[in-house]
């Protein structure tokens, strides 16, 4: 009688964990979840705990490319995510290879494919098998010849070894759970003059993930020196969202 107990309580509480975002923040786009919680998505569900120090990525899925489509690509995104201002940010790419990690339903390859060029290459990355369909099949729709969509996993990038001059992370880490060695395997993919820009939401913004779900630009930074990088925050006109710049220390082979 015990053991039977114990798998109808588990089974109970893998029930609720489904179901009670719904009541705040569904796994569907609701305009609880979706209303400016818009960025591409890396991935990693394990829970987190603390109010923007917690160590454990936030629990989330976005499975359904079609599901989020009209969410990530709205054009009221342009007015406060300023994909131009981000962009050149990132300096000039021309010729470089740009990997766009939880790239979600592509939202930025239209903007990454113009600044590399017809001699660089955008890399977009996620975990979800349909958004990588989805912007595969949509770079193809749009002539974006130097794009190309990928999947990785929430606990590694599945980047070779020197293969990328950036890597942008729009709205993504805090999905990560392990992310300072997560961090280590992004340092790895740098070439030796490459940097990782990531974006996220501050923690008074409006937008993005609830309050406890948000990381300070401190804790990403120690999540970035964990994996042996040197970080400065950027100064970049965004509204809601703060720039990290991480880069493999001077001197590293």
């Amino acid at each position: 009688m015990a053991s039977i107990i114990a798998r109808v309580g588990r089974s109970l509480c893998a029930l609720l964990v489904c179901v009670a975002p719904s009541a705040g923040r569904a796994d569907g786009p609701s305009a609880a979840h979706t209303d400016g919680h818009n960025g591409g998505h890396a991935g990693g569900h394990a829970d987190g705990h603390g109010n923007g120090h917690h160590h454990g990525g936030m629990p989330h899925r976005f499975e359904r490319a079609a599901d989020w489509v009209n969410k990530f690509e709205g054009p009221e995104r342009d007015a406060w995510q300023k994909p131009q201002t981000l962009i050149a940010a990132l300096g000039d790419v021309r010729g470089k290879t740009v990997v766009d990690l939880g790239a979600g339903t592509g939202y930025f390859l239209p903007h990454l494919s113009r600044a590399v060029g017809p001699s660089g290459q955008v890399l977009a990355l996620d975990v979800e098998a349909d958004m990588v369909r989805h912007m595969q099949a949509r770079a193809e729709r749009e002539g974006l010849k130097n794009v190309r969509a990928q999947k990785s996993e929430g606990d590694d990038p599945k980047l070779a070894a020197g293969s990328a001059d950036r890597v942008l992370i729009v709205d993504v880490w805090h999905h990560i759970p392990a992310r300072g060695e997560f961090a280590k395997k992004l340092a790895a993919a740098l070439r030796k003059d490459g940097a990782i820009y990531l974006v996220d939401f501050k923690l008074d913004s409006e937008r993005g993930p609830p309050k406890k779900h948000k990381l300070t630009p401190e804790s990403v930074m120690a999540d970035l020196k964990a994996g042996g990088l040197v970080c400065e925050l950027l100064k970049v006109d965004l509204p809601d969202q703060y720039v990290v710049v991480a880069r493999r220390p001077a001197g590293t082979p």
